[in-house]
C-alpha cells in the first residue's frame, strides 16, 4: 500500500472496536458491483471516481474521522490524496482493505456477488496474451497483442495505476442496478452526520 506521510493507517482490530464505540464514517472507494459483494455494515460506496470528481463537494460533508476502504488499499491511498488535497486531514486507510477485514472473520453484508476487479484484469489480460499467442501461429503478427498487453501490466505494476481497470469499472456488470450519483451519496452523508 503506498499511502502518503500523511494518511494513518488502522488496522482490522481497531477499526471494529471503533464501530462498536466510537464509529468514524466508514468510505469504500471499490466499484458499486464490488460494494454490492460485500461490504463493511454502515459503510458509504463512493467509488473512486465519482470521488475524484466531485472530492470538493464530499469534503463539505463529511467530518474528519474517516476510514477509507477498497479491496487491498491502492484504491483507498489514490482516494486519501484527492480528498488530502482538497483540504481533509486525518484521514485513515484500513491496512490491507477487504481483504484483510474479510480475512479476519469480521462482520460483512453480502450481495448479489460478481468478481473483483483485479480478477476481471487478470482474465481479459491473461484471455487476450492467450488467445494472441495462439493465433499468432496462423498470423504470425498477433504475437504483438500478447507484447503490447505484458508492456502494459508492466505499466500499471509500476504506476500503481491499471487502465484497463478503469474501462472495466464502466462496465455495465460492474454498476449497481440503481446509479450512484453524487447527490445521493452527499445526501446519505447529511443525513447520517
Amino acid at each position: 500500500m503506498t499511502a502518503t506521510p500523511t494518511a494513518r493507517i488502522i488496522d482490522v482490530a481497531t477499526l471494529r472496536s471503533r464501530l462498536a464505540d466510537d464509529p468514524p464514517r466508514v468510505l469504500d472507494v471499490r466499484t458499486p458491483a464490488e460494494f454490492e459483494t460485500a461490504h463493511i455494515p454502515g459503510s458509504y460506496n463512493v467509488p473512486l471516481d465519482l470521488l475524484r470528481e466531485h472530492r470538493d463537494e464530499l469534503v463539505r460533508h463529511i467530518d474528519e474521522d474517516v476510514v477509507l476502504v477498497c479491496r487491498s488499499g491502492t484504491r483507498a491511498s489514490q482516494a486519501e490524496q484527492a480528498l488530502g488535497q482538497a483540504g481533509l486531514p486525518g484521514l485513515r486507510i484500513l491496512d490491507g482493505g477487504m481483504n484483510s477485514w474479510q480475512r479476519a472473520g469480521a462482520p460483512v453484508n453480502h450481495g448479489r456477488r460478481t468478481w473483483d476487479l483485479e480478477r476481471q484484469v487478470r482474465l481479459v489480460a491473461g484471455s487476450a496474451v492467450a488467445a494472441s499467442i495462439v493465433g499468432s501461429t496462423l498470423q504470425p503478427r498477433l504475437k504483438w497483442i500478447g507484447a503490447a498487453i505484458g508492456a502494459g501490466l508492466t505499466a500499471a505494476a509500476i504506476s500503481d495505476t491499471c487502465v484497463l481497470g478503469t474501462a472495466l469499472a464502466k462496465m455495465p456488470w460492474n454498476r449497481p442496478a440503481t446509479s450512484i450519483d453524487v447527490a445521493a451519496v452527499l445526501h446519505a452523508l447529511s443525513d447520517n452526520a
